[in-house]
């Protein structure tokens, strides 16, 4: 089965989008389509422009529905506030102090744009296999969920949700947080799940952004450094084990095929300061490196 891989990264999901365009308009036709954190949100906005091409056309046009994400990205992302809102000062330190800490920042906006974006029915029907993951906080471990659970886009909230900047999300009568904390491309999933031909799309260079000057004394600023150091070793680590494992898959009578698309230098996006050239300025580097992908692809003999 050909499955579309993808990664975590927060805004640096742009890139991913850029990438996604690239692919699906070059012939790739996905049957499974996994994501985790940003690659929830772009994996279930695909799986819910699938569902709704099948129902009103019968069929589905990828290029299409890679155009259709990158229309949302540009139309919907192109501030901070269209994602979170800084919750006020004085009633985060209240509520830290009071044992009631929901987070730096409020993801409504974000949550209202997913409902807004997304029908139930057009997810519940897609023809595509989906999942996204959270990780349980109590128990540590990741679950995955697909469309047809009712409680499907909690767990894409969840799978959003930056530990410490928000708050988890409640899901029968358990809290989840970022699939990333523990796999931030679910590849082994995937491919548990028969993946045999997969496009693995990261939004993480293999080295580390170096910033010259970072305020530590900034908490939500040390929060995504913090971030950024673990989602890098996780994802290099996801994917060292998937060429691995697709290396050694002729020896195992079962040929695989994997391809891994990721920034070759490190992405930069300020969470607490971008616009919309930021977010066009990731998609257009995506695509680039999607069609640089494809082509390499082309030269090389099967």
């Amino acid at each position: 089965m050909k499955a579309l891989v993808l990664g975590g990264g927060s805004m640096k999901g742009a890139f991913q989008v850029g990438v996604i365009q690239a692919v699906l308009e070059n012939g790739f036709q996905p049957e499974m389509v996994y994501g985790i954190s940003v690659g929830a949100l772009n994996a279930t906005f695909l799986a819910n422009e699938a569902g709704r091409q099948m129902q009103e056309n019968n069929e589905i046009q990828w290029p299409v529905a890679g155009r259709k994400l990158l229309e949302f990205w540009i139309k919907n992302i192109t501030a901070p506030q269209d994602i979170s809102m800084l919750r006020s000062r004085v009633k985060l330190g209240m509520n830290t102090l009071m044992s009631r800490f929901d987070g730096i920042v409020d993801p409504l906006p974000l949550h209202q744009l997913i409902r807004k974006n997304v029908n139930d029915e057009y997810l519940a029907k897609t023809p595509i296999k989906v999942k996204v993951g959270a990780v349980n906080i109590a128990t540590g471990e990741m679950r995955y969920v697909s469309p047809q659970q009712s409680n499907y886009l909690d767990f894409v909230f969840a799978s959003s949700s930056i530990p410490m900047l928000m708050p988890a999300v409640e899901i029968e009568d358990q809290l989840y947080l970022d699939g990333g904390i523990r796999e931030v491309a679910p590849v082994r999933q995937a491919i548990d799940d028969g993946a045999t031909e997969i496009v693995l799309i990261a939004c993480h260079s293999p080295l580390l952004y170096q910033p010259e000057d970072i305020n530590t004394r900034n908490l939500i600023t040390l929060i995504e450094r913090v971030r950024d150091i673990t989602v890098n070793q996780i994802v290099n680590s996801n994917i060292l084990w998937a060429e691995s494992y697709v290396d050694r898959s002729i020896l195992r009578g079962k040929p695989m095929k994997l391809t891994v698309i990721r920034p070759i230098a490190p992405l930069f996006l300020d969470l607490q300061h971008f616009n919309s050239d930021d977010i066009s300025r990731l998609i257009i580097e995506g695509y680039r490196a999607g069609i640089e992908s494809v082509l390499k692809a082309e030269k090389i003999p099967e």
